[in-house]
């Protein structure tokens, strides 16, 4: 049954483990052969084969990291096809560390960018780049000039039409650095904005705020933070000085708690790693998911207007694999009277996003997102809810939805508040 799982993973049987602070891979010993990391790689889903298997990645992953061999462009293409969804994870028996031996191993690789991923990693970095093309882009939108210009093709030779397929009209203005309580005040947060979600995903971060607001909590918005640095680290680039800055900005606040909103940054804040153990510590003691905190701080006095609607959750692989928190989104939408929620079917496999994903692998992400598509059509849902901004923009994108539109839950929490 499992004979795709037998390959030669180590002729000598001797698969070296390292100590310390050095990666460590399971040997043919503790796997236990069962297969159960296959059926949930999307990748394998895709192709059928043993090369898009997270077993066969371990091995190359083995050879960059282990034994200091040099990897075939085969080898390395298979690896980079993997989204980084880390399905692969809980399914292990053996419970390997995937998600930060991928990172290690793009690392290992040094692979120099191309010179528009150059671009993209600058203007992630640099929140000043950011705010000066974000006019340029409304204007774009709003004259007309799209469809011109996707009819002539330069969009595709200059390798753009995928993220230009993403765009939505951008908030050209910043959001306050404070926003007090509304009612009796309970404490103070600070919000995590992210990179473009802060103009991309304003709604989402004005109905966090709303929230945030209505049950007692005054909010920080620093202006100094920036990128939480995963697009950075899965593509094999340093994020240490995006991390860096966010320990500083953020520890320096006198708040209660450090929410996110986005899960896909969620994951990332809630593994950085640093040698400064007491900011480190600072840092996680106060980072929360804003689904759970909403629901852990909720007033029992606040009750909200009813929806009568059906609605489709979609939990992200952040939020599956990595944050393990799904179940507070359905806590926080139960809280609305009338509503109807019910999982997305196959919510184990990924959408196709996967960060940066669905632009270095438009095809394979696309067909992911197929399949997705797929289920939401299946589904008697008009809505469908998602905590991850990157997965919800790549969906949306989607031109065979129907109609159908994915929002964040708090969007639909907030619009519900009295």
């Amino acid at each position: 049954m499992f004979d795709f799982m037998d390959m030669d993973f180590n002729a000598g049987g001797d698969m070296m483990k390292l100590t310390g602070t050095g990666p460590y891979i399971p040997d043919a010993g503790e796997c236990m052969r069962c297969g159960m990391c296959v059926g949930s790689c999307p990748t394998f889903r895709l192709f059928q084969i043993d090369e898009e298997t997270p077993r066969r990645r371990i091995r190359t992953i083995s050879k960059l990291l282990v034994e200091n061999q040099p990897v075939s462009d085969s080898e390395r293409q298979h690896l980079n096809n993997c989204l980084q969804c880390r399905a692969c994870e809980p399914a292990c028996p053996s419970r390997m560390a995937y998600g930060d031996l991928f990172d290690q191993a793009q690392a290992a690789l040094q692979t120099a960018p191309p010179w528009l991923a150059k671009l993209a990693f600058r203007a992630i970095e640099q929140k000043r780049w950011r705010n000066r093309l974000m006019p340029l882009l409304g204007l774009y939108l709003k004259t007309g000039l799209r469809k011109p210009l996707r009819k002539t093709g330069l969009l595709k030779k200059l390798r753009l039409a995928e993220a230009e397929a993403l765009l939505t009209p951008p908030a050209l203005t910043a959001l306050k650095p404070h926003y007090p309580s509304t009612t009796s005040r309970r404490g103070s947060v600070a919000l995590f904005t992210g990179c473009v979600a802060e103009q991309f995903d304003r709604e989402t971060l004005l109905a966090a705020i709303k929230l945030l607001n209505a049950i007692g909590f005054d909010v920080s918005v620093p202006p100094q933070q920036g990128c939480c640095g995963a697009i950075h680290q899965h593509n094999g680039q340093s994020a240490a000085g995006l991390i860096a800055n966010n320990l500083q900005v953020f520890n320096a606040l006198a708040v209660d708690a450090v929410l996110h909103t986005a899960s896909g940054c969620g994951a990332m804040l809630s593994e950085y790693q640093t040698e400064d153990a007491d900011a480190l510590q600072l840092f996680g003691s106060r980072l929360a998911d804003i689904n759970e905190f909403l629901v852990q701080h909720w007033p029992d006095d606040l009750l909200l207007q009813p929806i009568d609607s059906r609605v489709a959750v979609h939990e992200p692989c952040s939020q599956r694999n990595v944050l393990k928190n799904q179940q507070a989104v359905y806590a926080l939408l139960e809280k609305i009277p009338g509503l109807s929620v019910a999982p997305l079917a196959d919510n184990q496999i990924c959408c196709g996003a996967g960060g940066s994903y669905m632009l270095t692998h438009p095809d394979n992400a696309e067909s992911l997102r197929a399949l997705k598509t797929q289920t939401i059509a299946a589904s008697a849902a008009r809505i469908v809810v998602s905590s991850n901004f990157g997965c919800m923009c790549f969906l949306n994108a989607d031109p065979t939805l129907n109609g159908r539109k994915f929002v964040h839950p708090l969007q639909l929490v907030a619009a519900s508040l009295p």
